[in-house]
């Protein structure tokens, strides 16, 4: 190893005391070049290290070994500090070898040194209890159960990522009130602050051999002037009614390091509402901007640009921008809940809150500089977080690190701090003022009262009077003059930006509308304000997104949670497969584990209001096909099914047992079979199962048969499909396709399902099971209606009684549903719209599925368009115009739905062009209107 020649007298110095104290040992061990060469990078690194040498020579044989964890004797109390501070110094100086010589990452070392920490509390705790237990009993609760401090790291500790010469954040709390059992019993309070304050003693005294922690207790309920430690129940109530934001921060990386940790878990548990809000929360923002201010203002009192931690682009940048994140978004996703920052970092980068390049950016900067920090300690144990000014110390600094000198150092730094505060200022860009060009209706706002409506007209809306006298209403409600200054401040922002978007919008005046609606629905959730504040481009998407979806609207209005949903501009934010929606699915019912139903069911319906609302996101801002949504769509509704089944046999058990045997399925029908769902579609269903042994009964308290067994799950599958809760509704539910309609059973078995389809089943019935498929339930149940289907619709038919059938029954449709007229095309129902699409195929399939099983695979349009194509019955070139048809009213049709309209549309060219290739088609077939009397059967739900 080459030594600078700046640095050759540090080491011969360094050499020559530790020579001094122990010869043998240093002519030993520089025998072997290697390791001559690790304990010459330590000596450079670290006058810490040669201090702890030539303290304690015997170290020397034992740099890479860990040292026996110290036991506390409770014959033997005076030894204790001794006792810790020495394992503590033992331990340290190993770290501080590993590190210089490059057998720990960063991240291991601060790791080790935070394990440190939790062992010597733990035993300096276990010390502090045996000690008091011995004078004053056990404590315990009113119960009698044993009780322990429990001990929580803040902070850095919290976050396994302490510093090699940090304090400890500390926290101590007890789970319950009571009194301790001995001669001189003492209350729990007063137990447990004797406890704490003796553990304190123990980490922190100073003496011969130095501390083993600093210890803050800054941290706790009401700070210095609070009690010690509280009870676990105390410390909600704190932080239910005191609780300030900067603790919030401070308790993201709470972590019971010793004590009893299970209760302490439980504790965080209980406390999570108040670090993690429910709803997205961009009110976080302004809280750490405003500790950021504090702390610019404190670093330029103080001159501490340098500060590797506070300041610009250091450590405490890239913790805010994390911090931030995780308090927005931790409350609905518990993976971004991560106490340490490289994780909680990396949360956020795979699910796309922070992108790539700068997730790199951050990642890189960080570790710098933890490394730089933690050797700039290591070099005295100083607890300091600037580089030194002496050239030497920078010369040690820069050698340990592997640079040829200290200004290439410097500039790796400030290239690292340069980036942090880069991303910072992107991340906390100021919003303050009006949005660029809302000058004049921010000033319309703030003057309402005495203004009229000339700046509404004048920004574009037609009717500016009816806007103006809405808006001088709003004004006026006595909410309003309730608002913090905060909140009031936030609104007199966001209200004339949400002005100026709806007047650039397609729809100025309903979007005007619709946006103050929502507005008037998040005034008293002021986190729903700072999110329209903060995201000015995701502002312009609202607006933008609110004029065209009536749908969207409401919904957004009466369940502001779907705020990020329909804000969100991430990659990811559609869900593209069945298999990826029922994984997150089952990820939201995992993290809402419990045995209340209800709860389920509040969790079952904001998981379907949010992908329904990134479905409709990803139709009307990217762009997404029809197709594309529709089967979305249906994948959300099937998974909702999947799990809404087994949540009503699991209830239904609770009362009469499980039917042993057999099985239930839900079969899908129409468009959820067919994979088109609509934005609001209701569902239709038909519900079988196996019979098995016609007399077996339930094993429960209050035994029903198989039959009602099987009705009463379906009944409660339908009641929990549409009970209200606060987050909604699921879906509507129709029963009627079911075997002979209304006037059916509510659950069919097999058997009698066959036999309908076998003996008594209308054409346009069979028609039906064309889009029909199994969407949940038992796998033997589901395998048996794909045979009944497949063996009814391979039935050899009369091709040219099918045409006859089909047609009957699409003119009967047309004449009892169609609604188009001088108002518009009625998309589904009218002459070449969607039904006829369907009827089409239906009949195709029933006509040759005998000669053709392929044509059994599939229930969706766009591939029983190319089967029937591949089998030669509808030509290439009218299989083309039929895609594209399809595709055009369906795009049509959502649109009507995700703006709450009917589906009745002016007709315009695409719509003309496709109705007309559908007739086409449905001429060239052999399809002709029929002018006979309809059959007498009932009309189809399609």
């Amino acid at each position: 190893m080459i030594v600078p020649d700046i640095l050759r007298s540090v080491l011969d110095r360094s050499l020559d005391r530790l020579h001094a104290v122990a010869p043998e040992r240093v002519a030993r061990i520089t025998r072997d070049a290697a390791t001559a060469t690790a304990l010459h990078r330590l000596l450079l690194a670290s006058d810490y290290a040669l201090d702890r040498l030539c303290r304690t020579p015997e170290l020397l044989d034992a740099l890479d070994r860990a040292p026996a964890v110290p036991v506390l004797r409770a014959d033997d109390e005076p030894q204790w500090p001794m006792l810790l501070r020495r394992y503590r110094h033992a331990e340290s100086l190993r770290f501080v070898w590993r590190d210089v010589n490059g057998l720990d990452s960063v991240e291991q070392t601060l790791a080790r040194t935070s394990a440190l920490a939790d062992t010597c509390t733990a035993v300096a705790l276990d010390a502090a209890h045996g000690a008091l237990a011995a004078r004053h009993g056990i404590a315990r609760d009113a119960a009698g159960a044993a009780q322990s401090l429990v001990v929580f790291g803040l902070g850095k500790q919290g976050g396994a990522e302490l510093n090699f010469s940090s304090d400890i954040d500390l926290v101590f709390a007890y789970p319950d009130g009571g009194s301790s059992d001995g001669a001189r019993p003492l209350d729990n309070g007063a137990y447990f602050q004797r406890v704490g304050q003796r553990l304190i003693q123990l980490l922190g005294d100073i003496d011969a051999d130095g501390f083993a922690y600093r210890v803050d207790m800054r941290l706790r309920p009401f700070g210095q002037v609070g009690r010690l430690a509280l009870s676990f129940a105390a410390m909600e109530q704190y932080f239910q009614r005191e609780g300030r934001d900067w603790e919030r921060y401070a308790w993201i990386k709470a972590r019971p390091i010793a004590g009893d940790t299970v209760q302490g878990e439980r504790l965080l548990e209980a406390l999570r509402p108040f670090v993690y809000r429910r709803y997205l929360d961009y009110g976080a923002f302004e809280g750490l901007r405003e500790m950021k201010a504090m702390i610019e203002a404190d670093v330029a009192r103080r001159e501490l640009e340098g500060h590797l931690k506070l300041g610009r682009g250091g450590i405490r940048e890239i913790e805010f921008i994390v911090q931030l994140q995780q308090l927005i978004r931790g409350g609905r996703e518990p993976a971004l809940r991560q106490r340490g920052l490289l994780p909680a970092l990396a949360a956020l980068r795979a699910r796309g809150y922070v992108p790539e390049h700068n997730a790199d950016v951050l990642v890189a900067a960080y570790r710098f500089l933890r490394r730089l920090e933690n050797r700039v300690q290591m070099l005295r144990e100083e607890q300091t977080h600037a580089v030194p000014d002496a050239a030497e110390d920078r010369a040690r600094l820069a050698f340990g690190l592997g640079y040829p000198h200290w200004d290439a150092l410097q500039d790796e730094l400030d290239q690292h701090r340069h980036g942090v505060a880069r991303e910072f200022e992107r991340v906390f860009e100021a919003r303050t003022g009006p949005r660029a060009g809302g000058e004049a209706l921010a000033a319309y706002w703030r003057d309402i009262k005495r203004s009229d409506a000339a700046p509404l007209a004048e920004a574009g809306f037609a009717d500016a009077n009816a806007l103006h006298a809405q808006l001088l209403e709003f004004a006026r409600l006595p909410l309003l003059r309730s608002l913090s200054a905060r909140t009031r401040a936030r609104l007199d922002r966001v209200l004339p930006a949400l002005l100026g978007a709806a007047a650039r919008s397609r729809a100025p005046g309903i979007a005007a509308g619709r946006a103050l609606a929502l507005v008037q629905a998040v005034l008293r959730r002021s986190s729903y304000l700072a999110l329209l504040d903060e995201q000015p481009g995701a502002l312009a998407r609202l607006v933008e997104v609110m004029s065209a979806s009536a749908w969207m609207a409401e919904r957004v209005c009466a369940h502001p949670l779907l705020l990020d949903d329909l804000l969100d501009v991430r990659a990811d934010a559609t869900p593209p497969t069945r298999a990826e929606v029922g994984a997150a699915l089952q990820a939201v019912l995992a993290a809402a584990a419990t045995d209340d139903i209800e709860t389920r069911l509040v969790a079952l319906n904001e998981f379907r209001q949010s992908f329904a609302f990134r479905i409709a996101r990803a139709t009307l801002i990217d762009r997404q096909s029809a197709q594309e949504s529709a089967r979305q769509l249906a994948f959300l509704a099937e998974a909702v099914i999947g799990a809404v089944l087994p949540a009503a046999v699991e209830d239904l058990a609770r009362q009469h047992g499980r039917l042993p045997g057999g099985g239930l399925a839900a079969i899908a029908y129409g468009s959820f079979g067919g994979k088109e769902l609509g934005f609001g579609s209701d569902l239709d269903l038909v519900f079988l199962y196996d019979a098995g042994d016609a007399e077996r009964e339930s094993d429960g308290a209050r035994p029903l048969d198989a039959a009602r067994y099987h009705a009463r799950v379906v009944q409660k599958t339908i009641a929990l499909l549409q009970m209200p809760t606060p987050a909604g509704r699921l879906y509507d539910a129709d029963l009627r396709l079911r075997p002979d309609g209304a006037k059916g059973l509510l659950v069919s078995t097999l058997s009698s399902f066959a036999e309908y389809q076998r003996e008594r089943a209308w054409t346009w019935e069979q028609q039906a099971l064309v889009r029909a498929r199994c969407v949940a339930g038992d796998a033997q149940v589901a395998d048996a209606f794909a045979r009944i289907r497949e063996d009814t619709l391979r039935r050899a038919r009369d091709p040219a009684q099918v045409r006859a059938d089909v047609a009957k029954m699409r003119q009967r449709m047309r004449d009892e549903l169609d609604r188009s007229g001088s108002a518009g095309f009625d998309l589904k129902q009218g002459s070449g719209g969607l039904v006829d699409v369907e009827f089409l195929l239906q009949a195709g399939v029933l006509m040759h599925a005998a000669s053709h099983r392929a044509l059994c695979e599939t229930t969706r349009t766009p591939e029983l368009i190319a089967a029937l194509a591949g089998i030669g019955w509808i030509a290439a070139e009218d299989a083309a115009a039929l895609q594209r048809a399809h595709a055009a009213l369906l795009a049509r049709s959502l649109a009507c739905t995700l703006d709450g309209r009917a589906r009745i549309v002016p007709e315009s060219d695409d719509v003309a062009a496709a109705r007309l290739a559908v007739l086409g088609v449905w001429q060239r077939l052999g399809f002709a209107d029929a002018s006979v009397a309809a059959p007498a059967a009932p009309a189809p739900i399609l």
